[in-house]
């Protein structure tokens, strides 16, 4: 299968290389050529990586990197299915698809990797919308084993049984989800975060003691350990999405800590700088 990956970021790069690990022709559109270059040095540093740990050999990763190709011009992505890793927002990402509708195929899988916004939005404005469907990673795609593939109303059932067969011949954990809010992972976590900034808000303890004790109590990251690691500025986005989309109810306010830190450029790791300084 011929696969397009939209966004060379972290969440794209990640989600091109595992795409190309399992054998697929992978071609990464970014409008930005540095972008791609950034995504290439990702790629080879992750697969390197795996060769230290001896996951896997330097023929997997020649293989790898020899089946991702990159582009800069959307009139290339004539794939079998794209996956789109852009910014969250629903208009952008309606002209993407239909940009890409206009060149490929009626029967073209068009994926989004969307954290929160639902499928049916974006499918409702697309032509042949039953082909539409969210497959969701999780970050790093290259090590998170969950994906949530999202069937919207205009999903049809075989175009969501090839995401989730895909997903599995990948060497990930799908999991079939209904199209709402935040689906399932992100609707559950997100007061993960939002309660972690409510605490920090009130004074309660710095974020550095929060994450300390979240730690000790079994959880891998603290909050704002895992927003530095996801991006300050993606994670701010997806609860200011689910907020609205659960008609402003409190429990999902966005929190002003974290719009400071967004409005500042303090993303996180990405930036060396976010709850933590990476300098």
């Amino acid at each position: 299968m011929k696969i397009g990956i939209v966004g060379a970021g972290t969440m794209g790069a990640g989600i091109a290389q595992v795409c190309a690990m399992a054998g697929h022709s992978v071609l990464l559109f970014d409008l930005s050529k540095e972008a791609l270059e950034k995504a290439v040095v990702s790629i080879t540093k992750n697969l390197d990586k795996g060769i230290s740990i001896g996951k896997l050999d330097a023929s997997k990763k020649e293989e790898t990197l020899s089946n991702i190709g990159q582009t800069d011009s959307l009139l290339d992505m004539k794939v079998d299915l794209v996956i789109e890793a852009i910014v969250e927002r629903l208009d952008v990402k309606i002209k993407l698809f239909q940009q890409l509708a206009d060149i490929n195929a009626p029967e073209c899988i068009l994926a989004t990797n969307t954290s929160s916004i639902p499928i049916t939005q974006i499918s409702a404005a697309i032509p042949n919308p039953e082909r539409v469907v969210g497959i969701h990673f999780f970050n790093p795609a290259h090590i998170m084993k969950l994906v949530e593939v999202v069937s919207g109303a205009h999903t049809s059932p075989e175009v969501a049984q090839t995401a989730y067969d895909l997903v599995k011949q990948i060497k990930k954990t799908p999991i079939m989800a209904k199209d709402a809010p935040g689906f399932i992972v992100n609707r559950v976590a997100r007061h993960y975060y939002v309660e972690g900034l409510k605490t920090l808000e009130e004074n309660v303890a710095s974020h550095e003691d929060i994450d300390a004790l979240l730690e000790a109590s079994g959880f891998k990251m603290g909050p704002f350990r895992l927003m530095d690691l996801i991006g300050v500025e993606t994670n701010f986005s997806v609860t200011e999405s689910m907020f609205n989309l659960f008609y402003q109810d409190g429990k999902f306010r966005p929190s002003r800590i974290q719009k400071q830190k967004v409005d500042a450029g303090h993303h996180g790791r990405k930036s060396g700088k976010g709850f933590y300084d990476y300098a």
